[in-house]
């Protein structure tokens, strides 16, 4: 093939994203499907983050309401149950199964302080635990989407440096430097940036956005927990007086 029949293939050249896909090179091809199948895995975490918390904050409001309507903690216990779906109904069944466990040996009659005082803190760190516990799970797929967002931009620089180097050599070869035989490589070279930048910008979004949700969302249990410590030693104090 010579210049001129070069020139003519490369000015007909199909610069659609699927075309600039197919006319790349294997190695920026297999960066441009890994950036594709990391965007995708972004949308799932972000699309199953936002339904997680919108229910963890739904069911931890009907759960705040019914915990201060002013009702019997041990009916809330039992209607609850041994195995809730969400964090503060779980946080609150740690806290209630550590405090039936000393109502069973009598230590929440006890008059001793030491006895009352030791309950208590055994309590704050079941509440602790359990805190740490659910705040892992609901914080699971945040690596991922950190990742993501700051990694995605270098891998398609790095598509984008190899297919420029790829057209550097075709354009040697054919010795031919027309814009129309430099604009198709050099377009499906910067596709793979475009790729790393639009699979790292979602990420980093969601990324600073759930950040914000789940560390109030931690808050609010800390303050649950809080309340309901002080609560049961209240309760301890009038039983022991």
């Amino acid at each position: 093939m010579n210049s001129v029949e070069m020139t003519v293939t490369h000015a007909s050249s199909d610069l659609s994203i699927w075309g600039l896909f197919m006319a790349a090179d294997p190695f920026v091809k297999l960066v441009m499907l890994l950036l594709v199948l990391a965007s995708v895995w972004c949308w799932a975490i972000v699309v199953e983050k936002v339904t997680l918390l919108r229910r963890e904050r739904r069911l931890a409001q009907q759960f705040e309401d019914a915990f201060w309507s002013g009702g019997s903690l041990d009916k809330l216990y039992d209607d609850t149950g041994a195995d809730p779906k969400d964090a503060l109904s779980v946080v609150f069944v740690a806290a209630m199964r550590e405090w039936r466990r000393a109502n069973s040996r009598g230590l929440a009659e006890s008059e001793r302080v030491d006895l009352r005082a030791s309950l208590v803190s055994r309590i704050d760190r079941s509440m602790t635990f359990t805190i740490t516990r659910e705040m892992e799970r609901l914080e699971r797929g945040m690596n991922f989407l950190a990742s993501i967002g700051s990694v995605s931009p270098f891998v398609g620089l790095l598509g984008t440096v190899w297919g420029i180097m790829s057209s550097f050599q075709s354009i040697a070869e054919s010795k031919n430097t027309s814009l129309a035989v430099v604009a198709p490589g050099i377009a499906e070279a910067l596709f793979a940036t475009a790729l790393g930048l639009a699979a790292a910008i979602p990420a980093v979004v969601a990324y600073n956005k759930f950040a914000g949700d789940l560390e109030r969302f931690g808050a609010r249990l800390e303050t649950f927990a809080q309340e309901f410590s002080t609560l049961l030693a209240r309760q301890l104090d009038e039983g022991g007086q």
